[in-house]
């Protein structure tokens, strides 16, 4: 029965495909057009140079200047600071790629690695402040306190999984693997093949996440002549598809202005399904699992959603 199911869609979407082929063509330009201007050059250098830096265990320095701060808060092994501060400073999907990677080295546990996966994987902090607030948010004063609030949320949101991931673990995850050497790597081989290799694995990760981008850009223009209303519950849906898409649609809202601005930081901290889509064509072949990224992040975008509700009630800025 889920065969046929799945079959029905895919003839469907097929058949969309060829009615409404230039709706298909132009927004697969657009999405591989924002892949190429913007995603392209911002994250393929950090792709690459983290790939090599953990294939060289370079990131042994970072480790030992964060490890003792971030083993208090916000909890996590010397190699684990290390995918904090990628996930949180590169944006999608570098939180959930250098998490699997430590984990496919055993540099951290797969407990840790589901721990980190579920408040490091973020948004950028570019797009938060050149896209979201500067293109969506106009009321300059809100600027910095909606930033803040942007990577609190989740931050605030790790330390409640971290109960739950310790508790599952029965002991303290923040060891990783004391007793455990790294698993061979192409770092023992030659310094040029593993240059070559870090490269491929780089432009592999890039070239699907363009793909992706294209692929729900294709559905949103889909989506949004095929669906029927136009209203709040189908912006919604449709915003939560792709997030730079979304963010423009969830601006068109004629609706109370607090009330848009809460919907924009929620849209923004979930990410959309294309970054999940992305985050698991990262961790497919790691063993973290999906599922509960996917509950992690509607908490996380509950979280800044009240907190944004909570600011802008006490601070009565006019929006």
């Amino acid at each position: 029965m889920r065969r046929l199911l799945s079959s029905c869609f895919m003839l469907l979407l097929f058949s969309a495909f060829l009615l409404y082929k230039n709706d298909v063509i132009t927004s697969a330009s657009e999405g591989l057009l924002l892949w190429y201007r913007f995603v392209l050059p911002s994250l393929l250098p950090f792709m690459i140079l983290v790939n090599i830096m953990i294939q060289t265990d370079a990131v042994s320095l970072p480790a030992r200047l964060l490890g003792p701060i971030m083993k208090i808060f916000p909890g996590v092994s010397p190699a684990g600071s290390f995918a904090v501060l990628s996930g949180f400073l590169c944006g999608y999907p570098m939180g959930a790629k250098v998490s699997a990677d430590l984990v496919a080295k055993r540099q951290i546990s797969h407990i840790e690695g589901s721990y980190l996966l579920s408040f490091c994987n973020n948004t950028s902090p570019m797009f938060i402040l050149g896209v979201l607030l500067l293109k969506f948010i106009p009321e300059k004063e809100l600027h910095l306190p909606l930033f803040l609030i942007f990577f609190l949320s989740p931050l605030l949101c790790g330390q409640l999984f971290r109960i739950y991931y310790t508790h599952k673990a029965q002991d303290s995850f923040k060891v990783g693997y004391p007793s455990m050497k790294p698993a061979p790597s192409c770092a023992q081989t030659s310094f040029a093949a593993m240059i070559d290799a870090c490269l491929m694995d780089s432009f592999y990760a890039i070239v699907k996440v363009g793909l992706y981008m294209m692929l729900f850009s294709i559905l949103i223009r889909l989506s949004a002549g095929l669906l029927p209303g136009s209203g709040l519950a189908k912006t919604i849906f449709l915003s939560s598809l792709e997030v730079t898409t979304g963010l423009s649609l969830l601006a068109k809202l004629e609706i109370p202005a607090m009330f848009r601005c809460i919907l924009l930081m929620a849209a923004a901290s979930f990410g959309g399904f294309c970054a999940i889509f992305q985050t698991y064509s990262m961790i497919q072949e790691s063993g973290l699992k999906i599922l509960p990224y996917i509950a992690e992040k509607l908490i996380t975008a509950l979280a800044t959603s009240l907190l944004t509700y909570l600011y802008l009630c006490i601070s009565h800025v006019p929006v």
